[in-house]
């Protein structure tokens, strides 16, 4: 039985990544077909919009989504198409998982952790913006929900039981965010008393900052605010050896969107060095969501042998090789 999946390629290094990506799918024999679509500034020079509507009818239609790096803007331009994502289809709870790969430049060994991110609200839904009219002062609300609060926490603890981990650690502000991060607190602590099974432990944010370089291996499962998660999650990818190899999953109950954390890297784009694994990882990320997870097993332990033995790895890892000979090498060991 087949499934179609929405494959958006990205911006800058995207299709690069994207096409090594669909190569090691196919080798691994999933049954998938793509329905390719456009977004950020490959369809605004196509389109004349940054995110068509056929685009999002098209996710709306298959409800998984491979994504490729887009390109924002810093500061001004137009505002982020992850955050535009995440909103059109409720996309609550980012998963950020970071693993030692041995061969990389991970600085510390062993680590296995989970963040597991509140998506839609908080500091990054941006409410009531605006800047004066004399350009002298910004603001914007920072605005969390019950529902948006409970729905991420229970994510949490839910994948801590399905995936066999024992302990979560919920981060937050409460000592000076009183309400919003009050809030968040108070609920996660509701969420926690109905989970025996799984050991709660609270953390505020700065002090998860300084633990997770100090000791990182008495984490397993984070779960916080869109600001901190989002922090915390690239602090994590930094253990392990940076973004390249950091997959991510936004996932909501109508559709759900896995994407290579990184950005598009324009200045290496169509030079064909760069290193696909986190768009790979996110892909095994998504075969464990349709239910195919012995095949996503296939690809991480493929890619672990890769660059542990130094095969065909691209720069970043020491090796002089382009992105598709590193394909090549992680397809031979499927």
């Amino acid at each position: 039985m087949s499934k179609t999946i929405t494959v958006i390629r990205g911006d800058g290094i995207g299709p690069e990544i994207m096409d090594a990506t669909l190569r090691i799918l196919n080798a691994v024999e999933c049954g998938l077909e793509y329905e390719f679509a456009d977004a950020g500034l490959m369809a605004l020079e196509k389109h004349g919009e940054l995110l068509p509507q056929a685009t999002v009818d098209s996710i709306a239609k298959n409800s998984v989504v491979l994504k490729g790096p887009l390109t924002t803007p810093v500061g001004k331009g137009f505002r982020s198409l992850n955050v535009a994502l995440r909103k059109q289809f409720d996309l609550y709870a980012n998963v950020r998982p970071v693993l030692t790969i041995p061969g990389t430049k991970a600085h510390y060994e062993e680590i296995d952790i989970i963040t597991v991110r509140e998506n839609t609200e908080g500091a990054y839904l941006a409410a009531d913006a605006k800047v004066s009219d004399d350009g002298q002062t910004a603001e914007s609300k920072m605005v969390v929900t019950r529902k948006g609060c409970e729905r991420v926490v229970r994510y949490a603890f839910d994948l801590a039981r399905k995936t066999g981990r024992k302990k979560v650690t919920i981060v937050h502000k409460a000592n000076i965010l009183k309400t919003v991060s009050g809030m968040f607190l108070e609920v996660a602590r509701q969420v926690a008393g109905e989970f025996d099974d799984i050991q709660a432990d609270e953390m505020i944010v700065d002090a998860t900052c300084m633990k997770l370089v100090m000791d990182p291996w008495q984490f397993d499962v984070i779960v916080t605010t869109n600001l901190f998660g989002d922090i915390i999650s690239d602090l994590c990818a930094g253990l392990v050896g940076g973004l390249g190899l950091a997959p991510g999953a936004n996932i909501g109950d109508r559709a759900a969107m896995f994407e290579a954390v990184h950005g598009s890297a324009p200045d290496i784009a169509g030079q064909k060095i760069a290193n696909p694994c986190a768009l790979v990882l996110a892909a095994a990320m998504m075969l464990g969501h349709l239910g195919m997870e012995d095949k996503a097993r296939n690809i991480r332990a493929a890619i672990r042998q890769t660059i542990g033995e130094k095969d065909r790895v691209t720069p970043d890892l020491g090796g002089s090789h382009n992105t598709g000979d590193f394909a090549d090498a992680i397809i031979s060991r499927l």
